[in-house]
């Protein structure tokens, strides 16, 4: 059994820890608040806006808005990862990563895959590989619509200038505080809706159609992008205030265990002194 200096340090050591992920719980926590607010009040606004633009890509006619919609043979891909600039958030990075690497090794297997990074981890790791031809992990410093849509411009110019054939997302999509679901999302080119719900909306456009589409699809798909970082950045704190919360009731639970052991340890060591003197009185009385 460890002397009783030992468990002392080791308790210690562990409700420091303690203090430490309950405080970046609540840190989290109250982070999560505002970033669940935000994307709870733009994912209706973005979902509408895709399908409205959707619809109107699917009936236009000729070239209007072809260079957004283009499907050619894919032998180049973008990859857009997104994760975070900090750990301690569960499998949270790691979750994107394994797709990102699935989408490489697999889903486009003997194509050329580039990645641009959204977030540090993914930059680090992706980037031993030597895919990441770009990092934006700045934006997480100063998220804002406007920062988001440069990047979000920079991949339209990719796809315009045929640099690349197909361009996906992936990120996790917030659902609640303890579950992100990984999400692989084409976003270029436009995927029409098909079926029955194709041709659903009967619009009057003013000005035209294909005015109104070449106006709208930049908007659109910067919207998508921004919407993707604002899930991402709700699910990160989710991911690390669920993390936080089970670190913390861990840390609980040794340092109970640590304080028994003590405790016995320390039974232990007065009951031992308390034979030697009795068992030295009875041999002086001897």
């Amino acid at each position: 059994m460890a002397n009783l200096k030992e468990i002392r340090s080791r308790i210690a050591t562990v409700s420091s820890t303690m203090q430490i992920t309950s405080a970046m719980k609540m840190v989290s926590a109250a982070k999560l608040k505002k970033a669940q607010d935000a994307i709870t009040a733009m994912r209706p606004y973005a979902n509408k806006l895709t399908e409205l633009l959707q619809s109107l890509s699917a009936s236009l006619d000729g070239d209007a808005g072809s260079k957004f919609t283009d499907n050619r043979q894919v032998n180049k891909v973008l990859i857009v990862a997104i994760t975070s600039n900090r750990g301690l958030c569960g499998a949270f990075n790691s979750n994107i990563i394994k797709q990102t690497n699935l989408l490489i090794n697999q889903t486009y297997a003997g194509k050329q895959v580039d990645v641009i990074a959204i977030g540090k981890k993914g930059n680090d790791i992706l980037g031993k590989a030597g895919n990441v031809i770009a990092n934006h992990s700045k934006v997480f410093d100063d998220l804002t619509f406007d920062n988001v849509a440069a990047i979000a411009q920079n991949l339209m110019d990719h796809f315009i200038d045929g640099d690349y054939d197909k361009i996906e997302l992936v990120y996790n999509k917030f659902k609640n505080a303890a579950t992100q679901i990984v999400m692989a999302e084409q976003f270029l080119p436009l995927v029409p809706i098909e079926g029955d719900n194709a041709n659903a909306a009967d619009y009057i456009f003013e000005p035209s159609k294909p005015e109104i589409v070449e106006q709208l699809i930049p908007k659109s798909l910067k919207t998508q992008l921004y919407k993707a970082v604002r899930d991402s950045f709700a699910s990160e704190h989710g991911a690390r205030m669920t993390a936080m919360h089970k670190a913390t009731d861990n840390a609980t639970e040794l340092r109970d265990q640590l304080k028994l052991t003590y405790n016995k340890a320390r039974q232990a060591a007065i009951t031992n002194e308390i034979l030697e003197i009795v068992g030295g009185a009875e041999a002086l009385n001897n």
